[in-house]
C-alpha cells in the first residue's frame, strides 16, 4: 500500500495505524462492516466525504488487502471485505463503544446529520414487530430547514428503503420530533416512551406501529450501554 505518510517505525501498532488511521478510513470500514457494498451506498454513509477521496480510500484499502472488488450479477462493482478486513470488525466496534462511553453525550449530539441518521436507522430496522404488508413511516424534524425536514421509511417484507422525497404511498405512521431527540433515542441515550411522556416526541397513526416503535426502530449497534434501559422502558 502506497502511503502518503509513514511513522517510520517497525512496530505492528505503527504499521496498522498507517492503514487504519488515514482520514475517513475508519468510517469507510464502518460502512463496509454494516453491509454497504456499492459506491453510492458507501457515499450515503459518509455524505461529507468527496467521491474522489472515497475512490482513493477504496483503492488504498484494496492495495492493502483489506477489501476486494467484485462484479455483481448486473455488472456493477461491489466492495467486499477480505478476511483481513473482517478482522478489523472488533477494532471498529471497540472504537465505537469507546466513543459512546467516553465522549460527552451533549457534545456528540451537536454533530447531527439527518441523512446519516435515517440511513443508519434504515439498515438496522427490524421489520418483525411491524404489521404485514407495506409500511410507510414519515419522520418530521421541524427544527431543520424545510428542504431537510421530511424523511420516509418504506418497509415491505425484509426490504427497507429511506426516501428524502415523498414516495407516494399512504403514510401509516407519523413521527415528529427534533433531530436531537431522534438521535438520542437511536444512540440509546433516551427512550421512545420517555420522550413521548416528556412531550418531545409525537407519534400518530397505526396503533401497532406506534406501540412497537422502540422494538422495530432498535438502537445503534454502538448503543450497548443504553440497550438494556431502552428495552426495559419500551
Amino acid at each position: 500500500m502506497e502511503m502518503t505518510a509513514s511513522y517510520g517505525q517497525f512496530c505492528p501498532v505503527a504499521m496498522a495505524a498507517e492503514v487504519f488511521c488515514t482520514r475517513w478510513t475508519p468510517l469507510v470500514l464502518r460502512e463496509l462492516l454494516c453491509g454497504s457494498r456499492r459506491f453510492n451506498d458507501l457515499r450515503r454513509g459518509v455524505p461529507r466525504m468527496s467521491p474522489t477521496l472515497l475512490s482513493k480510500r477504496l483503492k488504498e484499502l484494496t492495495q492493502a488487502g483489506i477489501i476486494e472488488s467484485r462484479k455483481s450479477a448486473d455488472g456493477s462493482t461491489e466492495y467486499h471485505l477480505t478476511p483481513a478486513g473482517e478482522e478489523l470488525r472488533e477494532v471498529v466496534m471497540a472504537l465505537g463503544f469507546w466513543g459512546q462511553h467516553w465522549v460527552e453525550a451533549d457534545l456528540a449530539l451537536r454533530k447531527l446529520d439527518p441523512s446519516l441518521l435515517m440511513w443508519d436507522m434504515r439498515r438496522h430496522l427490524d421489520p418483525d414487530p411491524m404489521v404485514a404488508g407495506r409500511c410507510t413511516i414519515l419522520f418530521l424534524y421541524p427544527d431543520l430547514p424545510s428542504a431537510r425536514q421530511r424523511y420516509w421509511l418504506v418497509v415491505e417484507g425484509r426490504d427497507v428503503d429511506v426516501c428524502s422525497t415523498d414516495p407516494g404511498f399512504e403514510v401509516d405512521l407519523y413521527v415528529e420530533c427534533s433531530l436531537r431527540t431522534m438521535t438520542a433515542i437511536w444512540m440509546g441515550i433516551a427512550t421512545v416512551r420517555n420522550e413521548v411522556e416528556e412531550g418531545r416526541l409525537e407519534i400518530d397513526g397505526d396503533p401497532v406501529l406506534a406501540a412497537s416503535m422502540q422494538q422495530w426502530l432498535g438502537l445503534s449497534p454502538f448503543a450497548r450501554e443504553g440497550k438494556a434501559a431502552a428495552t426495559t422502558a419500551a
